[in-house]
């Protein structure tokens, strides 16, 4: 093992035992109900131009051993709740500002041509599952049955999806599943750039209404995606992440699972991570 793999093998295991436990709780009206974007200062939810590709350092901070920088915003002492740091990913000129409602942004999906795979698709898919949902779920781009259907993981892989998601006690209602992109690559190959600082946004947008405690990225495209970093997966597993203020647990794309099952093993050891930071941070006692 060379001194770079043994340094970032201790990093991991130090941030594994030492990581971010501090509940999340949902900013809450007088009367307890959860707070929404539309209902926050605008101060609160500051625009500053943003793609994934831009998010970087501040000039002279420099990144860590394995060149990945740290993600804006998302130290220690910040005055913005993670949802309006999030939302200020949005590029400050998109129409997305104006939405206040999920099914605003899913009409906005639906109705217009971002790149050209939005006009080769049979189907937007937009996401599924509960608005108010605690865990969210991201992976990387619909298939041909999410194509097809227009909701995202709903052929073998959504099915193993939904077993692992009951075998750490969650169904698939009681959370909210989406993908980087909404509209289906051909061919299933990986996102290209331009297509993810397109529909990123989108995404940015859904996570600043539903206001998940935590994330759960399934596949290496969706972490690389949202931590601005190009791990492989295995090296970015087993720790959580600090993504502008959430935490956010990277594992194996269920289809992987269906092409290699001896990753099935460590996937139950995350997903078993997950319940249990899930549990500290939401105050689950059951």
């Amino acid at each position: 093992m060379s001194l770079l793999e043994e340094l970032k093998t201790i990093i991991e295991h130090e941030q594994q035992l030492a990581g971010p436990v501090v509940p999340l709780p949902h900013p809450r009206k007088e009367d307890g109900r959860r707070m929404s974007a539309s209902d926050r200062k605008p101060s609160e939810m500051a625009r500053s131009p943003s793609s994934p590709a831009s998010r970087v350092a501040p000039s002279g901070k420099a990144g860590d051993l394995f060149g990945n920088r740290p993600i804006s915003g998302s130290g220690v002492g910040s005055s913005r709740s993670p949802y309006a740091r999030i939302h200020a990913l949005i590029p400050a000129e998109s129409p997305l500002h104006e939405m206040n409602t999920l099914e605003e942004v899913e009409a906005f999906v639906r109705d217009n041509v971002l790149i050209p795979l939005d006009k080769t698709r049979k189907n937007p898919v937009f996401g599924t599952g509960n608005p108010d949902a605690d865990l969210m779920v991201i992976g990387e781009a619909p298939g041909a049955d999410e194509d097809a259907q227009g909701e995202p993981f709903v052929g073998r892989a959504g099915m193993l999806l939904n077993k692992i998601l009951a075998a750490i006690r969650f169904a698939r209602e009681e959370v909210y599943i989406a993908n980087i992109l909404k509209s289906r690559p051909p061919n299933n190959r990986n996102p290209l750039a331009e297509e993810v600082n397109a529909h990123a946004p989108i995404l940015y947008k859904q996570i600043a209404l539903i206001q998940p405690k935590i994330l759960l990225c399934v596949g290496r495209t969706s972490a690389t995606t949202l931590l601005d970093r190009q791990d492989s997966l295995g090296a970015m597993r087993q720790t959580f992440h600090d993504f502008h203020g959430l935490p956010l647990l990277v594992t194996y794309h269920p289809a992987a699972l269906l092409r290699n099952p001896g990753w099935k093993r460590p996937a139950w050891e995350d997903v078993q991570m997950l319940r249990e930071r899930y549990d500290r941070l939401t105050g689950n006692t059951a």
